[in-house]
């Protein structure tokens, strides 16, 4: 047998930090807003997933570039350019895009539960915030690359769950094709293309992953080696947001072809539910659990970059599993008062998207800045793209927020 390289061996040794990462990009809100537009709207914004997945590509390799050239995670470089005022205020914002994301992906991980065994949801809750606890003890006791692999694992029982019902429907090939061209219909699809893109870019993927990226290969000084890791870093975020990519346009394309019209298919509950009538029970039971990885790997890696916030802004570290203890509150309460579930996940996604800009601009600013990056400073042509894409996203965040507000 063919030996493998030494480069591509050291390529496959480096893969991880992009994978934890990329769970971001399949969490319960992502799940709920795919499904939507393609039971609304067919094939028609497809484009989106496709340039929205492009932009996180350049977004999430940055961060990790960041982390790897500089040594620091982006909160550790904000907490130590900003004043004390300036800097305790970031962190509260941070930390309420932090609790927004563990209330979407513990509600998710709770529907999930009551799917597939009719577990009462704040009781899915609770069981959703013990299991996560045991995620984060394999971090805390085995180290990263346990966890790494264990999200890994999750993140392959995401893919079978949200992509197993493409094998029973029969996509249109010719309209998802013309699904790739931009366009829209009416003022109702504008809006929901600006949710999915605008709320793709999760605030706490952006910090997470430089952290990631800098405890998984710690601190270097040696430019041959930091561009070894930088060119490994490229392998890691395409593959990683391939996969991520894959399955949402999988869900948009399982709504499309199986779901369209039938009402009830806004809510996550409903569109499972047209999926066992549609599709079959066993379809239904595979893209429950399908949504239960989904919200047990997305909640542990929320807390995770809770964790990574807090100690970079405010040099202070609190255990994992501590942390985990308190962010489930706020989730518990909203699954304790019967709140409307799907209703709590639109309103999580937009206090996510007041936080995109704080994280963004200062990332782009950063890997653009030759004073912080030295010889690894972005070329031009990625500057240009870095600015590009957070004036959008954030153009697009704002006038979502402005759309849900106003009530239009």
């Amino acid at each position: 047998m063919p030996k493998t390289s030494a480069p591509a061996r050291a390529t496959l040794v480096a893969l991880g930090p992009a994978f934890v990462a990329a769970i971001a990009y399949v969490d319960p809100g992502n799940v709920a807003a795919n499904l939507t537009a393609g039971a609304r709207y067919g094939y028609l914004l497809l484009w989106v997933l496709i340039v929205a997945n492009a932009i996180a590509v350049l977004v999430q390799y940055q961060s990790a570039k960041v982390g790897l050239v500089t040594g620091h995670s982006l909160p550790e470089l904000l907490g130590a350019r900003l004043k004390d005022g300036p800097r305790r205020a970031y962190w509260v914002q941070a930390e309420l895009v932090a609790a927004a994301t563990d209330v979407a992906e513990v509600l998710g991980g709770a529907i999930a539960l009551h799917l597939l065994f009719g577990v009462p949801l704040l009781a899915g809750g609770i069981i959703v915030g013990i299991a996560s606890m045991v995620l984060l003890g394999v971090q805390s006791w085995r180290g990263q690359r346990s966890f790494e692999v264990v999200i890994i694992v999750l993140l392959g029982v995401i893919v079978v769950g949200f992509m197993t019902g493409l094998a029973f429907t029969g996509v249109d090939a010719g309209q998802a094709v013309a699904g790739i061209l931009p366009r829209f219909e009416g003022t109702d699809s504008v809006l929901l293309a600006t949710s999915m893109l605008g709320a793709t870019v999760m605030p706490h993927a952006i910090y997470l992953h430089s952290a990631l990226a800098r405890d998984r290969h710690g601190v270097s000084s040696d430019p041959a080696r930091i561009s070894r890791l930088l060119r490994a870093t490229r392998w890691d975020v395409g593959a990683a947001l391939l996969i991520a990519g894959a399955v949402n346009i999988s869900m948009l394309l399982l709504a499309a072809s199986a779901l369209r019209g039938i009402d009830g298919t806004d809510s996550i509950e409903g569109a499972h539910a047209a999926v066992v009538s549609t599709l079959g029970p066993a379809v239904g039971v595979v893209f429950a659990i399908g949504l239960l990885a989904s919200g047990l790997a997305s909640t542990s890696v929320g807390t995770y970059a809770g964790s990574a916030i807090m100690g970079g802004l405010l040099k202070v570290r609190v255990p994992l599993l501590a942390r985990r203890v308190i962010t489930l509150i706020p989730a518990l309460i909203v699954l304790g008062i019967g709140f409307d579930p799907t209703r709590a996940l639109v309103l999580s996604q937009v206090v996510l998207s007041f936080g995109i800009p704080f994280a963004l601009i200062p990332l782009v600013h950063l890997a653009s800045s030759r004073s912080v990056m030295g010889e690894f400073v972005n070329r031009p042509w990625l500057r240009v793209a870095g600015w590009t894409s957070a004036v959008l996203i954030t153009v697009l965040n704002v006038l979502l927020i402005v759309l849900v507000v106003s009530g239009s």
